[in-house]
């Protein structure tokens, strides 16, 4: 939340997820989001998460984002980790303007991607 002379602006953890759902899923090495455990898989369809392996908190000295992610097997887990994290601090500074203190990328599973015909 930021406050001007014209009044505030308050951008909804929805929104910052929605980005950050994004450009996860177009980082080298990722197949997919993951819930965050198993028992989440029910939960999800009675919530209607669209993204239910994304966390974000918002506090006034900068956002920590969560991700739970599946990675393709066989890519450097590390590499594409940190790929992940400096992705989406940069597109989410620049989208809403306020300070990422933290990018968490919790690696669910490895997966074969399924070979492209």
């Amino acid at each position: 939340m930021t406050t001007q002379s014209l009044g505030t602006i308050d951008v909804a953890p929805r929104a910052i997820i929605s980005i950050v759902s994004h450009h996860v899923n177009q980082c080298y090495g990722v197949v997919g989001m993951a819930s965050k455990r198993l028992t989440n898989s029910f939960a999800k369809l009675v919530a209607r998460n669209p993204h239910p392996g994304i966390d974000v908190l918002v506090e006034a000295d900068g956002i920590t984002i969560t991700v739970y992610v599946i990675i393709e097997y066989g890519t450097r887990i590390r590499t594409v980790a940190e790929s992940i994290q400096s992705t989406v601090k940069y597109h989410v500074e620049k989208a809403i303007g306020l300070p990422v203190k933290e990018v968490n990328v919790m690696v669910q599973g490895l997966r074969k991607e399924s070979s492209k015909q």
